[in-house]
């Protein structure tokens, strides 16, 4: 049974004993105003008993009933998440779990960057229709705002999201918390992060420790124009680098075998200007993932390759315009999330050549100037987000 409905039990008895005992000893208003009390806290107790008793019932019969479907689903969204790994077992056993898993995975992919497939185009470039040798601009009709930007929303099929479209790639840095070399205990909202670096936009980033929304700490690397800030490669398995080299490339690269002093050589070499970590880890104990387009190639999925859940994913097209991708989901709205599938599906309808997916779940947030475009989905972070060390900033405009 598990520990939650063990305790819950506990504090029933507790609860009861309490009531009896104070019955027993009535005495004036004193012992009225208690036994009332101890009604109340029993009541209370009932009803959360009643409550988690049928969650448990509602979710054995979902998940172990004639729809593999739901359970898969199942697995594979609480898989993800932070703290509440734990209901996978609630229906599962460790060998059902990873099972789950290997079937619902995705296959490797070199994320080796061909930066030959992307041209940064600047704002005078444009196509000539009466000249043949023009080459044809698909993007010749984009409308951006002063600070070269555009919003659009998306409507998915268990998720909303929005798209913001970054013309000029030289704009999107990394922002963090870092002072001085040093990284605090706390980490700040998204807003805060953006406007301390005189940024317009963002969005979150890199994975980091986010045990008790203290936000301070990054994982795996961290590079902030052209110096490295964080630098832990082998801190955690699967972890690969997503960032902008000098000539403002998005580059995802595979870190495996790194050491510090083959990172600091390689963030030499290439001209690493900003960049940060994502993990890429498929078993029962995580289920992350990187990589969604490869040199224009989407990843191949097996199975439904994730669960849903609320994401932030980044990517570039060929023209080499930036695009930031945060959706909704665990009960936003009444929206389960986005799956791989949905990412690699709307960043290809974007052009996106590369794409990586980025840290989700209660994470994902998007700012633009000064306002939420999309939040948290804890609710009492709704105006918010939750504590980060790292984001992608959009610089204004010069």
């Amino acid at each position: 049974m598990p520990i939650v409905i063990i305790a819950i039990i506990l504090i029933l008895i507790v609860g009861a004993v309490l009531l009896i005992k104070i019955n027993s000893n009535k005495s004036g208003a004193a012992s009225k105003a208690l036994g009332l009390l101890g009604r109340v806290l029993l009541v209370l107790f009932v009803t959360l008993f009643v409550f988690v008793g049928t969650f448990f019932i509602v979710l054995q019969k979902c998940c172990n009933g004639p729809s593999e479907a739901a359970r898969t689903l199942f697995i594979t969204t609480i898989l993800e998440t932070g703290q509440l790994k734990f209901l996978a077992n609630w229906v599962c056993s460790d060998e059902e779990i990873q099972k789950i898993v290997e079937k619902n995975s995705m296959e490797k992919v070199d994320t080796t960057v061909d930066k030959s497939l992307i041209t940064i185009k600047a704002s005078s470039d444009k196509s000539d229709p009466d000249d043949p040798d023009s080459p044809d601009d698909p993007y010749k009709d984009e409308v951006f705002d002063e600070n070269g930007i555009r919003i659009e929303e998306i409507s998915g099929r268990a998720f909303f999201a929005k798209m913001m479209i970054i013309k000029d790639p030289s704009q999107v840095v990394m922002a963090s918390t870092c002072e001085n070399g040093n990284w605090g205990e706390y980490g700040k909202n998204l807003d805060e992060i953006i406007s301390d670096k005189g940024a317009v936009g963002g969005i979150n980033a890199g994975i980091y420790v986010s045990v008790g929304n203290k936000g301070g700490k990054p994982l795996g690397v961290v590079v902030e124009d052209g110096v490295i800030t964080y630098n832990d490669p082998t801190g955690l398995n699967g972890l690969y680098m997503i960032g902008f080299n000098n000539d403002d490339i998005l580059i995802i690269k595979d870190l495996t075998g790194m050491s510090k002093t083959d990172f600091e050589n390689y963030v030499k070499t290439e001209g690493i200007r900003d960049a940060h970590c994502f993990q890429e880890e498929a078993s029962d104990a995580n289920n992350h993932f990187v990589s969604l387009i490869s040199n224009g190639e989407a990843r191949v999925l097996n199975g439904t390759g994730s669960g849903a859940n609320p994401r932030t994913a980044i990517g570039q097209r060929a023209d080499g315009a930036v695009l930031f991708l945060v959706t909704d989901g665990r009960g936003s709205s009444a929206h389960l999330g986005a799956t791989a599938s949905d990412l690699i599906g709307i960043m290809q309808e974007y052009g996106a050549v590369n794409a990586a997916n980025l840290d989700g779940g209660s994470s994902s947030s998007m700012v633009y100037k000064d306002n939420y475009e999309m939040s948290s989905v804890t609710f009492y972070y709704k105006n918010s987000s939750w504590k980060l060390p790292t984001a992608f900033a959009v610089m204004p405009k010069n």
